[in-house]
């Protein structure tokens, strides 16, 4: 009896965390560059066959426990599939076509989006807003005169008359998986490498690749199944009030 309370613990935890994360991805539909996140977790069979399975041991990943019970991690998964495109005339607003990611300078390291809206702050440098500056393909910031400025399809950077202002830096990773994201949004990893044959859009910028119907749906299957976790521990309880209560006159 109390293993059926402890499997249903374990379902609700994961369906709030799913619930969450489906809410999260709905909020940042509008949000330039978003990737969306997808929770998994592990059932117990699946931890045992990495534990003892003929699978490489190293690292060894410590799993939390409770009384009896092994907790299996989850882990959030990126989408990094490339959103869609829109115009939007301004000329600090920029775009990757393929892989990579703009270098952000933040005070506290480098970190990488492909979030491609741009201010100017008030020295004149490029900057993601109220994040940091935006990089090179030196990793040095870049400091503009003004905002009217064009821009080709390598990133090199323009005055309209034709002065040489700097190139954008494109930088990508082995593996995006690495990655690991900033709660503003970003991500932080070793190893970047520059990718010389990234294009750039001047005057557009990506959209979050979330798609508002399937996380609808996600968000309508988690939450019936938290209800339904809900409703048998509830069973449960009454279970036992009964056996406490009715066992001990037979």
């Amino acid at each position: 009896m109390m293993k059926g309370f402890y499997n249903l613990t374990s379902g609700m935890l994961s369906q709030g965390r799913r619930l969450d994360v489906i809410a999260n991805n709905m909020t940042n539909i509008s949000t330039a560059g978003y990737k969306t996140e997808q929770y998994t977790d592990r059932t117990f069979d699946e931890v045992m066959v990495t534990r003892i399975g003929n699978k490489i041991k190293y690292p060894y990943e410590t799993m939390e426990t409770y009384q009896s019970h092994i907790l299996a991690p989850d882990q959030l998964y990126t989408d990094f599939t490339q959103g869609s495109y829109e115009e939007t005339n301004l000329p600090l607003d920029f775009a990757i076509v393929g892989e990579g990611f703009f270098a952000i300078d933040t005070g506290d390291g480098v970190a990488y989006t492909r979030a491609g809206s741009f201010t100017l702050d008030n020295e004149g440098y490029l900057c993601l807003s109220e994040l940091g500056r935006v990089l090179d393909d030196a990793g040095n910031p870049i400091q503009l005169p003004t905002d009217k400025l064009t821009a080709d399809s390598q990133g090199n950077l323009s005055t309209e008359d034709g002065e040489y202002l700097g190139t954008l830096g494109v930088y990508m990773f082995e593996d995006n998986q690495a990655l690991e994201r900033t709660p503003y949004g970003l991500f932080t990893g070793d190893g970047a490498q520059l990718n010389e044959e990234a294009t750039i859009m001047n005057k557009w910028v990506e959209r979050s690749n979330v798609e508002l119907v399937r996380e609808m749906v996600d968000m309508i299957t988690t939450q019936r199944a938290l209800q339904s976790a809900a409703q048998m521990s509830q069973i449960y309880d009454e279970v036992i009030k009964r056996a406490v209560n009715d066992l001990g006159r037979i």
